[in-house]
């Protein structure tokens, strides 16, 4: 399972040869559709149709997380706890990933960490 952050969110809606091909990569790999929890919503749009449209056009492909279990919502708070560093956003990307998923970030400084304290947890760099 993949989930992707605000980060990788942004890197992923440019409409360019690169980034087809890393979608080429993870839909080969079995990897795509990702999930994206909706809270990286919040971080990845601007609520403007033209300058949010390559995003949703993104959005429109992975699995969107609208429900967030109270389980997982506590085991965010856990691994930020842990980690002492990271947003909340950035815990549930890592909690929805556990056990043995992958995340995808711009920015993976702090989703390492979290992601040390969790079970299986990949973070990859895009």
């Amino acid at each position: 399972m993949l989930v992707l952050d605000r980060g990788a969110v942004t890197k992923l809606a440019r409409r360019d040869r690169q980034t087809a091909a890393i979608i080429g990569v993870l839909r080969r790999d079995g990897l795509w559709p990702p999930l994206v929890p909706s809270v990286v919503i919040v971080e990845s749009i601007t609520g403007r149709p033209g300058p949010d449209a390559n995003t949703n056009r993104l959005l429109k492909t992975c699995d969107i997380i609208t429900e967030l279990p109270e389980r997982t919502a506590r085991r965010a708070a856990h691994l930020r706890f842990r980690a002492k560093q990271g947003s909340a956003v950035d815990a549930l990307v890592i909690a929805l990933a556990e056990p043995g998923g992958q995340v995808l970030t711009g920015d993976p400084t702090d989703l390492r960490a979290l992601a040390e304290h969790a079970e299986h947890v990949r973070v990859g760099a895009i």
